[in-house]
């Protein structure tokens, strides 16, 4: 792979994020950003993208500690343990977030999982329970499955609304592939969910895919809501 500042200005890491906004970017390209310079035969991103191939994921190299990332060719103690520090930062920002929000829009619920799940290698389904202002009290993973699919039924979901006592939710998944365009499993799975809400009189606020903004969609998310399907 060419060096970055050798690549099309439209291609470059900090040139698309400018265009495009962070969620659009890559694992990879988030971090050749942090790392800024590769080593010698590898770019920044060749070297993000060598970290995740080895650890699978953000959230598994987020966990290392600075020792083990230090060691690791192309960061050394500084990097690794500015690495941490920003992971951990990402976590708290996530936590104050969802904390506080009102899940009111497909907006705000895609604000407040996105920094979670745009960038998960695998599929995650979690389910939020709401209180009667439609604030997040509980986020809660149902599954997590591989690149492309993640198991969750009808019965899991309201399982947890009604031992809770919760009146209302939301169900979020990401797709890997960063395309939020709901599948035909999606789309039976929702109504499937919201025919089981009915008799109980709880509410199914929304289903919200997490994807990542693109220039091939326009939207970095799809809501069942928004689109009807709820109603």
């Amino acid at each position: 792979m060419a060096r970055i500042p050798d690549l099309p200005a439209g291609e470059r890491p900090r040139e698309r994020m400018a265009r495009l906004g962070a969620g659009a970017l890559s694992d990879a390209e988030l971090l050749a950003i942090f790392l800024r310079t590769g080593v010698v035969g590898s770019s920044a991103i060749e070297v993000g993208q060598r970290l995740l191939k080895k650890y699978g994921s953000l959230t598994e190299l987020g966990g290392l500690s600075v020792k083990e990332l230090s060691s690791e060719h192309g960061l050394g103690p500084a990097k690794a343990a500015q690495m941490i520090a920003a992971f951990e930062l990402g976590g708290r920002c996530a936590g104050e977030k969802m904390n506080r929000a009102v899940m009111n829009s497909a907006e705000a619920i895609y604000d407040a999982m996105a920094p979670r799940l745009a960038h998960e290698s695998r599929e995650h389904v979690l389910i939020i329970l709401l209180d009667s202002k439609l604030r997040a009290t509980r986020t809660i993973e149902l599954s997590k499955g591989n690149t492309d699919t993640a198991l969750c039924e009808p019965r899991d979901v309201l399982h947890h609304v009604l031992i809770h006592g919760s009146a209302s939710f939301v169900l979020v998944h990401n797709h890997p592939s960063g395309d939020p365009s709901p599948s035909r499993q999606d789309m039976v799975l929702t109504k499937k969910i919201r025919e089981a809400c009915e008799p109980m009189r709880v509410r199914f606020v929304d289903h919200l895919i997490v994807g990542r903004a693109s220039d091939h969609h326009a939207s970095p998310y799809y809501s069942f809501a928004a689109a009807g399907v709820l109603v």
